[in-house]
């Protein structure tokens, strides 16, 4: 359980490459169900299934707690075991099971960091891992010997580090790490014979490294531009030492590679050019000659190939859930997926062999287990078993995907969490919850805090205000330079329609977020003060211009962008201190609960003591809860049940336990 996925903060100012790239790392859905359209175009209450009322039981966040999760999926060298982690312990560590399944066995034994498996060594059972120090994300690549022993394959007290992958013959790796300069990322090749790092490009002007070539000759980066939808792609010729930008255009457009295909004759990308959904084109390296590959009425997030090209993956984001879909190159056929209840696919991992695939299988009410696909037999095997088995996922509840209107007559997408035993006799409270970024996504799947919440009572309405990703690039760009006022009135409406379903206390809906999402929670609270009647902010920004001035260095390269997106604090101070709640906290009037990770390095700890400290002077209640080891997100058991609880009990006491004319 995690207590909420805030790692996209600030996804929006990242390239669309890089935000590809972190929700492809967070296992994002990967499904083939039809979006349901009914929900999806009228703002009303969803019908209840014509079934036995079921008598629902409640859980403990100690409980919720039990469950177990996971990420990750390396093969060994002799595809009989997969490398990936899990947080059984209560912090994540390294772990490795068999295909043919079993007990995991426990690899690393860290107490204090969350260790996260990267890749098994092709030839032995040496494995790459990572971690940083209390969540300062100054991560580093570790190699676990064979005989127990850690070794740092990136040293540097500031050294940030990031696996890439392997040379197509697997006798080396590259990785990026901005060890010379903080602000830039240079690549290395390191030889698994002796792990000594090689220099092939050194990164002066801030690029994002997509991929290399299976010949090593060419590595393709994107480059962001001056604004969220506008970048270009850039390819290094190793051999005659020379950049070359291949997407020269006019106006607001992106372009972000992808991959080479094995052959190295053709790079994928993906572009909206012309369009308001991101295609899949290729360019042909040895005529410059481009053709489109694959389009869709969503926006493909992007592609590779399995080690041989046997195989090549293409995923989608439709509507809050990820379509992937499996091409037999030689055939150009679709490849027949595991036919499996209850979830979604997510996070595949082909085998070197290009024999089986591991991946993971997550619904709504079911967090991510581990399997392994045969593509010869066509068998799924369940490899681990992750929901703590004193909870029965019938007391759990299915999200649904409905669309509501917005001030301006915007149509907002939404994911609806109702209690089951919600009605119009039996009236609930509800919260309105708004995701990181700007220019994240609310997504479907298991979100173990608010199944909590929701098992506790609370209805939950995840919302897709306009600058939320996967909409178009019109809805896309629709909250640039507009931070606190309409991208904030998409949340009021999303109140309005939690009033309008007949089952919700009118006057007992609150507000929650994360990072950008815990900004508009200060916001609502600082600049409408009376539609809510409490927030819940999770180490949300409060001061833009400090916030902008305070960016981590390896941010460097998208920051014209995300200037652009709110605002230079060189040239635009006033408009940004307008959209900082932080100053005019003396509006607030609701109750307000504020949790941080003192070694947050994107919204700084002080974004969080100076708001409390404002809120209280103005009389209203106001609970602050501080994680000593933590960062931006909470990753140790402890801290997310301390947390849970404490969020828990604010709403019990300020927002269930309010009389009906609010606080």
């Amino acid at each position: 359980m995690k207590l909420i996925t805030f790692s996209e903060s600030f996804a929006k100012i990242a390239t669309p490459a890089v935000r590809v790239a972190f929700l492809a790392a967070a296992f994002v859905s990967l499904s083939v169900v039809a979006p349901n359209t009914v929900a999806q175009k009228a703002a009303k209450t969803p019908k209840a299934a014509a079934t036995a009322p079921h008598r629902v039981r409640q859980y403990t966040i100690e409980q919720f707690m039990d469950t177990v999760r996971i990420g990750g999926a390396s093969f060994s060298f002799d595809e009989k075991q997969i490398l990936f982690n899990n947080n059984k312990t209560g912090i994540f560590n390294v772990y490795t099971v068999s295909v043919s399944g079993g007990e995991a066995k426990q690899l690393t034994t860290s107490t204090k960091e969350s260790t996260f498996a990267v890749s098994y060594l092709p030839n032995d059972t040496r494995f790459i891992y990572t971690y940083d120090r209390g969540g300062n994300e100054n991560s580093h690549l570790y190699l676990r010997e064979q005989d127990g022993s850690e070794r740092d394959l990136t040293p540097g007290e500031k050294t940030k580090a990031n696996f890439i992958g392997w040379a197509h013959d697997r006798k080396s790796f590259f990785y990026s790490t901005n060890e010379r300069d903080p602000k830039y990322f240079d690549v290395f090749e390191m030889t698994v014979a002796d792990m000594k790092p090689t220099l092939i490009f050194k990164d002066e002007t801030g690029y994002d490294f997509a991929d290399i070539s299976n010949d090593k000759r060419y590595l393709a980066f994107s480059k962001p531009g001056d604004s969220t939808i506008d970048s270009d792609i850039f390819l290094y010729d190793t051999q005659q030492k020379e950049m070359k930008r291949i997407t020269p255009h006019t106006g607001e457009v992106s372009f972000n590679a992808q991959s080479f295909d094995p052959q190295s004759q053709h790079l994928y990308f993906t572009t909206d050019e012309g369009s308001e959904f991101a295609y899949l084109k290729r360019y042909e390296l040895a005529t410059g000659k481009f053709a489109v590959v694959e389009e869709a009425p969503w926006d493909i997030w992007g592609t590779y190939f399995s080690r041989n090209g046997k195989y090549r993956v293409t995923t989608i984001n439709q509507d809050a859930r990820t379509v992937i879909k499996i091409y037999e190159v030689a055939t150009g056929k679709l490849v027949p997926q595991p036919k499996l209840p209850g979830g979604d696919i997510t996070g595949v991992s082909i085998a070197p062999s290009e024999n089986r695939m591991a991946f993971y299988l997550n619904g709504d009410r079911s967090p991510s287990n581990l399997y392994v696909y045969d593509f010869a037999t066509r068998k799924a095997t369940k490899l681990t078993n992750s929901l703590n088995p004193e909870i029965n996922g019938n007391d759990l509840v299915e999200a649904e995907n409905i669309r509501y209107k917005s001030f301006d007559g915007m149509e907002i997408p939404a994911i609806l969490y109702k209690p089951q035993d919600a009605s119009g006799v039996n009236k609930v409270s509800a919260l309105v919850l708004v995701h990181g970024g700007p220019g994240g996504q609310a997504r479907r799947g298991y979100k173990a805090q608010v199944q909590f919440l929701v098992n506790h009572g609370y209805a939950v309405l995840d919302v897709n205000n306009r600058g939320s990703s996967g909409y178009g690039k019109t809805f896309f760009t629709a909250d640039d330079r507009k931070h606190g006022r309409e991208p904030l009135w998409d949340v009021v409406e999303a109140k309005k329609y939690l009033q309008s379903t007949g089952w919700v206390e009118e006057q007992k809906i609150g507000v929650m977020g994360g990072s950008y999402g815990g900004y508009m929670v200060l916001a609502a609270l600082a600049f409408k003060p009376e539609e809510f009647a409490v927030g819940v902010d999770i180490f949300g920004v409060s001061n833009w211009v400090r916030t902008l001035q305070s960016i981590p260095p390896y941010w460097e390269s998208f920051r014209k962008s995300l200037y652009k997106e709110i605002g230079n604090p060189d040239t635009q101070l006033d408009m940004l201190k307008a959209a900082s709640p932080l100053f005019h906290a003396d509006k607030i009037r609701r109750p307000l609960i504020v949790l941080q990770g003192a070694n947050d390095p994107r919204v700084i700890k002080p974004e969080s003591d100076e708001i409390v400290e404002a809120a209280k002077k103005s009389g209203v209640p106001v609970e602050y809860v501080v994680f000593d080891d933590e960062g931006h997100g909470f990753t140790k058991k402890a801290n997310e049940i301390r947390a849970n609880k404490a969020i828990l009990e604010f709403l019990d006491r300020h927002l269930r336990g309010i009389g009906v004319g609010g606080n």
